[in-house]
């Protein structure tokens, strides 16, 4: 079996040993070498050729995200950020993600060794979603500006759910931003940890008509609105109250071992709203939102999942089509337009 090849890329040398003592742990990968800079890391690429580069934000002599723009841009390659747990890291990796990274780890604020280790299965994890992911891919998805569609009616039955992982944060952006201010509303699970909602949900919230909010217990569900489950702290769920329908946050253990997981909120919108509902599966590893997204296509909902050509990793969309949970595969670039027309608001009045 071919092993993973990973370059890692960090400023300090005991991360530098954390990592390779994790990664030389795994039977099915193997670290080629290991770079104090970006200058470094330039030569070392061009010797080992790895599969993935793990980079840390912050370092000396050029900045992680100076190195990822000129690395994506001259040699697209699978790269997992590196980030310690700050406010203003959680932008620049946010950023990271937006130039063309798969995913990020988070450095424990306290007990580096002991924090980085028992991080060891998710880091694993990560660099096997990031081998299997298509770095150029991306760019081509990014490309060309977005056009705001347009809404004929709204009304406050219809609402979208919508699950994601890894690529998902880009993703996410490009199915809100051409909506426009008045579309039904939009409950999104993306699997994150915690501390990295609140800048995500702000960097859309600038981006998009509609107004995006990091999801709060009892938060009624309004059309023009986006809810974002808060990441690694609780599972959400869509509720009614009367006639309404409410954010419920449920403080509960991690399912598929995510926390907030795709199946809780596609599971909820089954119940709750039945045919009045859209559910959508977008790019990420694993199999979580499969069986939720299939209770919601019995329950009437329409249902899709990213098709492979434009996802970053295709894996929980692939599952939702092989159980026939998602009625249909959707181009990214397409996926905001074929949301619109299922719920009869897209240039016509149903």
């Amino acid at each position: 079996m071919k092993k993973i090849r990973v370059l890692c890329v960090d400023d300090s040398a005991l991360v530098r040993s954390l990592m390779s003592e994790i990664i030389g742990g795994q039977s099915d990968m193997e670290v080629v070498a290991t770079a104090p800079d970006p200058l470094v890391a330039r030569e070392l690429i061009k010797q080992h050729n790895p599969d993935v580069l793990t980079l840390d934000v912050e370092m000396p002599r050029m900045d992680g995200l100076d190195f990822l723009e000129r690395l994506m841009r001259l040699r697209p390659m699978p790269v997992v950020m590196v980030s310690s747990l700050t406010e203003r890291n959680s932008e620049v990796t946010l950023r990271a993600l937006e130039l063309g990274a798969v995913d990020f780890v988070t450095k424990p604020r306290l007990g580096l060794r002991d924090g980085l280790l028992e991080y060891s299965d998710m880091i694993a994890d990560k660099i096997r979603a990031a081998a299997l992911a298509r770095p150029r891919q991306r760019q081509m998805v990014d490309g060309g500006a977005r056009k705001r569609l347009a809404v004929a009616f709204a009304t406050t039955e219809k609402l979208v759910v919508i699950g994601a992982s890894t690529g998902g944060t880009e993703a996410i952006r490009h199915v809100l931003e051409p909506l426009p201010a008045n579309s039904p509303a939009i409950m999104i699970t993306q699997h994150m940890p915690a501390g990295f909602t609140k800048s995500f949900v702000q960097r859309l919230d600038g981006l998009c008509a509609m107004s995006v909010h990091e999801a709060e217990d009892g938060q009624r569900v309004l059309p023009g609105h986006v809810y974002l489950a808060p990441g690694g702290v609780a599972h959400m769920k869509l509720a009614r109250s009367g006639a309404n329908y409410v954010v419920k946050l449920e403080y509960s253990e991690p399912v598929n071992r995510h926390r907030p997981s795709v199946d809780v909120l596609f599971h909820s919108a089954a119940q709750v709203a039945g045919r009045n509902a859209i559910g959508v599966i977008l790019t990420g590893m694993g199999k979580d939102g499969a069986q939720g997204l299939l209770a919601m296509r019995e329950a009437g909902a329409r249902t899709f999942a990213q098709d492979e050509a434009s996802c970053v990793v295709f894996g929980m969309p692939r599952e939702a089509l092989l159980i026939g949970a998602a009625e249909e595969a959707v181009p990214l670039a397409d996926m905001s337009e074929r949301i619109l027309k299922s719920v009869g608001a897209y240039g016509h009045r149903v």
